[in-house]
């Protein structure tokens, strides 16, 4: 028999992390916006039942946001981040296996419990206990089967937030109510190849030959099927993969129409990138800077430019780093047309490994001559770890940041901020 796999979701987590600080949200429409406030990513019960869809962008939902009194967040991804973290933690004292499979669902190894669903119900109520999120769990023989149980878990209440597919008869069930587009890997374009078929529910797209399941959506969609039938197909993970590269990208809260203004964004990306290095203790290979306008702005100039580079010796060094951003930018700034008002720009690394693995040259030394001290990037490290991000940062990224996102209703920073720490009085 397959080992029992859990996976627990946390419900409208970012939501959730805005309401375990302010008690004046619980029972009331919230909404998290995405990135310059743009559309909703994040809709809380009482906000789904007053017709707010998933994406629906903050300028066409205003009237509705006033005359229902929904209150509007900007995304905190620093508190959510943590919050994150703080129900892993209590996860690990659950299960010997946790997989972080996304920032509100992780994928646990339930074997070994007799009574899989009293274990469950212990953990959410501990999740709640400890970090004040609520979550759902889904029990399965299979990742997939799991997640058809953890969406039934979430939608039903007869479960009260925990459902196991571990017995035959229970899934039997339970799949010809789920529909296929909810399966665990069925996009939207796979559904509309399925319908045709006659294929609408999980318990359909299980008994579909697993051949013609590969003939239509190839080996992913046949992966599909027998994990439904039980048969586990996707490893649970007992260590993260290596990380193969990293991006750090933003729009602008304000059109950048100047090469040191698109200069500085990327500056403050690349020592983003470096820090997100360093945590892994790797170094990168390969560098790609980007910037373009927005394909929105009908009847402006539209310019989009991009380079590659490979970085020698391979580093993590934020100076590295922003120096090869400088050299990307004065090479693809146009230099004809416009006037160009930038949108987004952003840096990607790839050809990661851990210093450890780094290929050395013939002249190769411990600090090279152009005095790039690891220890100095230790010290940033250190400084911004004790007083906060973005306490010391490079020259390259200026004292002014107009470049930033809009974040204009933004909860504080709860827990990693001294300065905004909640106050009892």
């Amino acid at each position: 028999m397959s080992r029992p796999i859990a996976i627990s979701d946390s419900a409208n987590f970012y939501v959730s992390a805005e309401r375990i600080f302010d008690p004046s949200l619980r029972n009331v429409p919230v909404i998290v916006l995405s990135n310059n406030d743009g559309c909703a990513v994040a809709r809380s019960d009482e906000a789904k039942a007053l017709g707010i869809k998933m994406g629906a962008p903050l300028h066409l939902i205003r009237d509705k946001v006033l005359a229902h009194g929904i209150r509007v967040f900007s995304s905190n991804y620093t508190l959510y981040g943590d919050i994150s973290r703080r129900v892993v933690e209590v996860y690990e004292a659950f299960s010997p296996v946790v997989e972080v499979y996304s920032i509100d669902e992780s994928f646990l190894d339930f074997g070994g419990f007799r009574d899989r669903e009293a274990h469950a119900q212990e953990m959410r109520a501990q999740v709640l206990l400890q970090v004040g999120v609520p979550v759902r769990v889904g029990i399965g023989p299979t990742k997939t089967l799991a997640k058809c149980a953890n969406e039934v878990a979430k939608r039903n209440p007869i479960f009260k937030g925990v459902l196991d597919l571990m017995d035959r008869s229970v899934a039997d069930w339970v799949l010809p109510r789920v529909p296929v587009g909810d399966v665990w890997g069925v996009g939207v374009r796979t559904r509309a190849k399925l319908a045709p078929l006659g294929v609408h529910t999980a318990a359909d797209l299980r008994d579909m030959p697993a051949r013609q399941a590969r003939d239509l959506g190839s080996v992913v969609l046949e992966r599909t099927v027998r994990e439904l039938r039980g048969e586990p197909c996707i490893p649970l993970d007992e260590a993260p993969p290596p990380r193969k590269g990293m991006a750090v990208t933003r729009s602008a809260g304000a059109p950048m129409r100047d090469m040191e203004t698109v200069m500085s964004a990327l500056a403050a990306h690349a020592t983003r990138a470096s820090e997100k290095l360093r945590q892994h203790g790797l170094i990168a290979g390969t560098m790609t800077v980007f910037f373009h306008t927005s394909r929105f702005s009908v009847g402006k100039p539209q310019h989009a430019a991009f380079r590659t580079v490979k970085l020698t010796p391979m580093t993590s060094d934020a100076r590295d780093l922003v120096s090869a951003v400088r050299a990307c930018v004065e090479a693809s700034w146009p230099q004809h047309g416009g006037p160009y008002a930038f949108a987004k720009s952003g840096v990607l690394l790839d050809d990661l490994m851990t210093e450890a693995d780094r290929p050395r040259t013939l002249f190769d030394v411990e600090e090279p001559s152009t005095g790039r001290s690891p220890a100095v990037m230790r010290a940033l490290d250190a400084v911004n770890a004790r007083f906060g991000k973005k306490t010391m940062v490079l020259g390259s990224e200026g004292t002014t940041r107009a470049w930033e996102m809009r974040a204009e209703h933004r909860s504080p920073r709860y827990t990693t901020r001294i300065s905004d720490l909640p106050v009892v009085r």
